[in-house]
Parts: C-alpha cells; sequence; structure tokens
C-alpha cells in the first residue's frame, strides 16, 4: 500500500497531474498510515514527510559541490555525543568527489526537488565494494534513505562481480555500528581484516579516529 501510493506521489508531483487529483490522491491517505508525526507542506495540502518523493539515482557533476554541506550537517550531530572533533573535520575535498562522480561510483538521494540531501561513495578493494561514506543531512533522516542508497550500491556492486559490501564505522554510535547490524552487516574481526581494511584502519588510527572504538564490518552479496 505504502510503496504503491509513494510510486503514485511520485509520478503526480513530477508529472502533468491536476492540483487537484494530486489533493485527491493525498487525502486518501490516513496520517495513521505511517510513523512519522511530523508533515511538509507542498503546495497547499499537508504532506507527511513519510510521503516526501525521495529518489536515489547516479550522483551528477552540478550535485558534488552540495555534497560537503551534506557532510557537514551529518557529521554535526556527532557534538551530541561527546565526539566534537568529528564535527570539526574536514570533508572530502570537491576533486576526490568529482572522481567518484566521474567513475560512477557516487550515487545521491534526492528530495521531491531533485536536490541531493544524502550520498554514498564506493571504492573498490580486491573483490569487495567499500562504503568511503554514506551521509544523510539530519533534516531528511529517519526516512530510509541511508538504507536505500546502501541497498543501490550493493546491486551495482554485484554487477560488478564484487562478493561483499565492507565499511569502517564507529562501534558504539546508535546510528552507526548498530544501524548497520539491522541492515545485515557483520563485525570483521581484527585477525581477519583483508589487507585493504587493515590499511584503511591504519590510515583511520593515523587520522586520530581510534579515539573512540571502531570496527571494519562486511555484508556478503548473494549472487
Amino acid at each position: 500500500m505504502v510503496a504503491e501510493t509513494l510510486s503514485g506521489w511520485r509520478q503526480y508531483h513530477y508529472g502533468a497531474g491536476h492540483r487537484a487529483e494530486r489533493r485527491s490522491l493525498l487525502l486518501h491517505l490516513s496520517h495513521k498510515e505511517f510513523a512519522y508525526g511530523t508533515t511538509c507542506r507542498v503546495e497547499d495540502v499537508e504532506l507527511p514527510c513519510a510521503l516526501m518523493a525521495f529518489m536515489i539515482r547516479a550522483a551528477l557533476v552540478d550535485d558534488v559541490c552540495l555534497l560537503p554541506d551534506i557532510e557537514r550537517a551529518a557529521d554535526a550531530v556527532f557534538v551530541g555525543e561527546g565526539m566534537a572533533s568529528i564535527a570539526d573535520g574536514e570533508t572530502m575535498s570537491i576533486q576526490d568527489l568529482l572522481q567518484y562522480q566521474r567513475q560512477g561510483r557516487a550515487w545521491v538521494g534526492t528530495d521531491n526537488l531533485d536536490q541531493p540531501v544524502a550520498y554514498i561513495l564506493l571504492d573498490l578493494l580486491e573483490d569487495v565494494a567499500h562504503i568511503e561514506q554514506v551521509s544523510v543531512h539530519p533534516t531528511h533522516a529517519g526516512f530510509g534513505i541511508g538504507r536505500q542508497l546502501i541497498e543501490r550500491a550493493g546491486e551495482w556492486a554485484r554487477q560488478q562481480g564484487c562478493v561483499a559490501l565492507t565499511l569502517t564505522t564507529f562501534a558504539d554510535v546508535p546510528w552507526n555500528a548498530p544501524y548497520y547490524a539491522r541492515l545485515g552487516f557483520g563485525i570483521v574481526p581484527t585477525n581477519q581484516l583483508s589487507p585493504g581494511l587493515r590499511g584503511i584502519r591504519k590510515h583511520e588510527a593515523a587520522r586520530g579516529l581510534d579515539q573512540w572504538p571502531r570496527v571494519a564490518m562486511c555484508r556478503p552479496l548473494g549472487g
């Protein structure tokens, strides 16, 4: 029901549907069908935030300049965990972001105006795809955009012949390792790290990220 309605809303929002038809579609939905308590206003219709027309697509050149602000906003949430230095850290350079975009290893989640509000970057390590970065702007967190980005990245990685997705993350931050565990990632024991993951963890330690416990995680990709 929800998936079908989302699809319908996207069609009306981006297509040439009449205003009355859009209103009819929204009025058909009860707010009780959604777990979110806030609403967003689209034209003159109160729209549950859960119905905002998020879309996952490949990053475009014009998207790249917007990604550092998303990362910066996402990292600001770490202040509440006593990890202010993460929030104060440098974002990835535009040059590096452009390299991911040009090589087809960057995807964005966009809002109903097709503006990026989240993104994911992939590296290729041996026979796995490594999630270098995944960031969701806090104003759009909680609607499954991060999960959708990871699923899209996983589909691409599978098509490239990769056997797994990997990432490194903070072990005790609720939206880090515990969240990824719910998406099917498991912690990789230190003595089982691949050369690629060992290199990443060494680089992270040199940057001071090991002030807080960090782990590598892996999710196999089915055939």
